[in-house]
């Protein structure tokens, strides 16, 4: 763990891990790095308004090179021939020449697409480009996001067609061929629209941000902070597990890479002390998926959510920092009590690297994380944080050989990166085929009110439809597409009920987020499994359970804002501190064991986990009442262990 060595072979961070992830050919390395380089370059001078050699495109401009450019770069990182042979492999330059062409095409018109409208009367070359870049978008949604993903794409893209066809709430405004295809890529609500400008706006800054930190081997950092701080601790490697891994996930913003980071670190370790392969593969697949929900970086949800709200990314950090720190608190007590059953111990000192070294040798990270904060939370420059913090902490990085940025380290940034945003480019293309289909048709608005009307003003039918929908979406879709859709159709229903809108909408981004965790999907605890060395299905059962609080906090935030932020400083305190209470009654009863009191029997631990849920609860009564059930099973166990002990206690 305190290795020095110098390491020039540090593979690039995997992309984010969406289904059909597949790794780019040796012979297109070059071209991605050229092209994702230039792309990079685009975005910095849009961001910082350089106006390098005279250019500055127009908004919708600078969309168009971006989805060209990136295109492009998806389908060489992608290549088709991993599925259909090698025989195919020249098709995968012929589509990314074509995505340059036509993205490169319509961004050199951009400002007569506006000032024409050419929305709804174009051109017949602007047509044929236009026809061109929709094709490429789907194929690029297939090739980064799945079959499913590519379906859902397909059905919602083409609502249009066949919209005036359809009977009651859906009916919708009905298009041609030729309008639908001009509104999804000339238009400004579909392919260059919410998704695609997060992207450009704000997501490229932090991709490069997590790029650099892993390049530069922060991840070494934050496992070995976390070793040092809890590492001899009862139970110590599970609790680096999920302090490493939640830290560096929430820097990252990307469960898989995450786990494939800390895992081959912490996987080991946490065997080495005695938690099976099974256990500690949940630990990691659950500790990296709340990072993703973690404050400062999140994941590129959180940026969608913000511009569909209206609201400063910052506000939805705030929001969301109690529930992501409950979530790992929750996790920290269920590892702790494992151990406390089990009898495991942490590692020994002598093993463990000293908080004092550590910490000096770590500044560059600490340093760049809050100059990251600093900008985002207090100068509120959103989209140039991570750059200023990328900059900060390559600049920093390089006074020691072993992070300094080398040329082939540079490499390895430049293509993880440039993948990165391709990935995520392809995908959110496609998302926005569904966003435009249901917007231009007018069924999304129709949607939310009937879905309001056939509930009778029940929210909690609502959220248990929401949650439900939420988590089957969430196994075909990647999470931010499974947001932006519901986003669109439950989520204003759910706020016209009054409840709060932030809470609303990250209630169906942690309902999404399930299927990380939860067979059969499970991708993250399949991940974990596969560098443990565990059964798959086992792993995803074990991760699920000990993802409870997960399944639980969405409810009690959505309930009483209190948790994200919103009320008076007292209401905040209480409803983090009776949070607190019911979470760890709650886990407490799935391990069996009771601080100060030990091992509980069956009967005791239903009736403690029934109190926590009671105290969960934003009523006074029902939160006494789980209250005193939780002092009623540990005086009765207390008082049979003083029973036991004395000498007439048989």
């Amino acid at each position: 763990m305190t290795d020095d060595t110098p390491r020039d072979d540090i593979p690039a961070r995997p992309a984010d891990p969406e289904p059909g992830r597949r790794t780019g050919a040796a012979w297109s390395r070059w071209l991605i790095l050229g092209l994702g380089g230039i792309g990079i370059l685009l975005a910095v001078n849009q961001q910082f308004l350089l106006n390098v050699a005279g250019f500055q495109p127009l908004g919708n401009a600078y969309l168009y090179y971006l989805i060209g450019i990136f295109l492009a770069v998806a389908f060489l990182n992608l290549p088709i021939a991993q599925g259909l042979g090698r025989r195919w492999g020249w098709v995968d330059p012929i589509l990314a020449a074509a995505a340059l062409v036509s993205g490169g095409w319509l961004g050199l018109h951009g400002l007569e697409i506006i000032n024409r409208g050419w929305e709804y009367d174009a051109p017949l070359t602007a047509d044929i480009m236009a026809t061109i870049l929709i094709v490429l978008t789907l194929e690029g949604v297939r090739r980064a996001g799945g079959t499913i993903l590519l379906v859902t794409a397909l059905l919602f893209g083409t609502f249009p067609l066949y919209a005036g066809h359809m009977p009651g709430f859906l009916w919708g405004t009905q298009f041609s061929w030729l309008e639908t295809i001009r509104a999804h890529v000339l238009g400004v609500e579909s392919i260059i629209g919410i998704p695609m400008q997060v992207v450009a706006d704000l997501v490229i800054g932090f991709v490069i941000f997590g790029s650099v930190l892993v390049i530069t081997r922060g991840s070494d950092f934050f496992m070995e902070l976390a070793s040092a701080l809890l590492g001899h601790s009862r139970g110590g490697p599970a609790k680096v597990a999920v302090l490493g891994s939640g830290i560096l996930g929430s820097l990252s913003g990307s469960v898989i890479s995450n786990i494939l980071t800390s895992g081959p670190f912490s996987i080991p370790t946490m065997k080495r002390v005695g938690y099976s392969a099974k256990y500690a593969a949940a630990i990691e697949s659950c500790a990296s998926t709340g990072a993703t929900l973690m404050p400062p970086v999140m994941g590129t949800v959180a940026f969608v959510m913000a511009s569909f709200l209206g609201v400063q990314y910052s506000a939805i950090v705030v929001a969301a920092v109690i529930p992501a720190l409950l979530f790992y608190v929750a996790l920290l007590f269920q590892v702790d009590m494992y151990a406390a059953r089990k009898g495991l111990e942490g590692l020994p000192r002598a093993e463990l690297p000293k908080i004092g070294p550590v910490l000096l040798k770590g500044w560059p990270y600490l340093l760049s994380l809050a100059v990251l904060i600093y900008v985002l939370m207090v100068l509120r420059m959103e989209a140039r944080s991570p750059y200023y913090a990328s900059a900060v902490m390559i600049v920093a990085t390089s006074f020691r050989k072993e992070t300094r940025l080398t040329p082939r380290r540079a490499r390895a940034l430049l293509l993880d990166a440039s993948s990165n945003i391709a990935s995520l480019v392809a995908v959110l293309a496609g998302i926005g085929l569904v966003v435009g289909g249901l917007s231009y048709t007018g069924v999304a608005g129709a949607f939310s009110r009937e879905l309001l009307l056939y509930a009778g003003g029940n929210t909690a039918l609502m959220l248990i439809a929401g949650a439900i929908t939420s988590f089957v979406l969430g196994m075909g879709m990647t999470v931010t597409a499974c947001y932006i859709f519901l986003s669109i159709l439950l989520a204003p229903a759910l706020v016209q009920a009054g409840l709060h809108p932030i809470a609303s909408h990250l209630f169906i981004l942690y309902w999404g987020m399930l299927s990380y965790i939860t067979p059969p999907v499970a991708l993250a605890a399949i991940t974990a499994a596969n560098v443990a060395g565990s059964k798959p299905m086992e792993t995803g059962f074990q991760a699920m359970r000990l993802g409870l609080p997960l399944f639980v906090l969405p409810f009690i935030f959505v309930y009483d804002p209190a948790l994200i932020m919103v009320g008076s400083g007292f209401e905040i305190v209480k409803r983090i501190l009776v949070t607190l209470v019911a979470l760890w009654a709650i886990t407490s009863a799935f391990e069996a064991w009771v601080y100060r009191v030990g091992r509980i029997g069956a009967v005791s631990r239903l009736s403690f986990g029934i109190g926590g849920i009671l105290i969960i609860v934003p009523e006074p009564a029902t939160s006494i009442g789980g209250a005193a059930v939780l002092l009623a099973v540990i005086g009765y166990n207390l008082f049979r262990q003083r029973r036991k002990l004395s000498p007439t206690g048989g």
